[in-house]
């Protein structure tokens, strides 16, 4: 890596932080903090009985040393261990608006961690396309976030395709205590749907019962709404499977983005039965809004 491609690396970063950053400090961290909660409660201390307090935590054994009435007081385990599950496959270098599809994963992401940051919470990543390609395990700090955006923005993955699946038998080898992970992918799921979402639904099913697991669709609009501009080739970025297709048809259109909407309306179902959480994000759209409506409406369902 030559110096300036390093500078711009780092610039690039650095212009990510600054936005993520103020993005949480104004408006996101009192969400994480509300919707995200601890791990239970930790054993702090002991102190003398005060009239009123509850029985059941008198501790009877120092009781019996101090000859004084002792209850046990407990903390909230408020620190968590998130994990970013990131679709690095060909597919996300796609972009027609002023952001790629990966760039905005990475945003998201950054935005997720600096969060946790704040709140004093880990962080780990896994970059992954038909394997998973890149593992840094969950800790604290700014320069370890820093870190993790930099993989997620400027790592050179090996493979080109999507295997989810792979990733979440990975996620459940590596992670045995409870972990949030965010799973932020473009869902670019192979032709043959049925086997591989039924596969998708185990998969997350296994998952979500030892995690707290979020599934974050990031779309372009480009790939569902085709331009009227005649003869098109398109190509799979992932199989670099090309197509011609004759645009100037208006059924052609339409059948292309029918048969897209199918696609993401059996997706969206299948998470849906998986009890996994699910949130689409267009690269042409702010992020924000969407996130915020999500994060509480995830919150009044906790709070119920």
């Amino acid at each position: 890596m030559n110096e300036q491609t390093s500078k711009e690396i780092l610039k690039k970063v650095r212009q990510i932080e600054i936005k993520t950053n103020r993005l949480v400090t104004e408006t996101f961290a009192g969400h994480y903090h509300s919707v995200f909660k601890g791990q239970g409660i930790s054993f702090e201390e002991v102190r003398e009985y005060i009239p009123g307090d509850d029985v059941r935590m008198i501790d009877w054994n120092v009781t019996a040393r101090m000859d004084k009435v002792f209850v046990k007081k407990f903390s909230e385990e408020r620190e968590l261990t998130i994990l970013l599950i990131i679709d690095a496959s060909a597919s996300g270098i796609f972009g027609s608006s002023n952001i790629s599809k990966r760039e905005l994963m990475a945003e998201i992401g950054s935005l997720i961690a600096f969060s946790a940051v704040k709140n004093n919470d880990k962080v780990g990543l896994i970059l992954f396309t038909d394997d998973v390609e890149l593992y840094i395990p969950p800790a604290k700090g700014r320069l370890h976030i820093l870190r993790v955006i930099r993989e997620i923005l400027f790592f050179q993955p090996q493979g080109k395709k999507t295997n989810i699946p792979a990733a979440m038998d990975f996620v459940n080898q590596v992670l045995k205590r409870k972990s949030v992970a965010f799973l932020i992918s473009d869902f670019c799921i192979p032709s043959d749907l049925d086997k591989n979402l039924e596969k998708l639904r185990m998969k997350f099913q296994i998952t979500s019962k030892r995690h707290d697991l979020i599934a974050m669709a990031v779309n372009d609009p480009r790939e569902e709404y085709l331009p009227d501009i005649g003869i098109l080739t398109i190509e799979d970025i992932e199989t670099s499977e090309q197509i011609e297709i004759d645009t100037s048809d208006k059924q052609v259109r339409k059948a292309f983005s029918e048969f897209v909407f199918k696609r993401k309306k059996e997706l969206k179902k299948s998470i849906f039965l998986s009890g996994v959480d699910y949130l689409e994000l267009m690269t042409d759209k702010p992020y924000l809004p969407a996130l915020l409506g999500f994060f509480k409406s995830r919150e009044r369902r906790i709070n119920k």
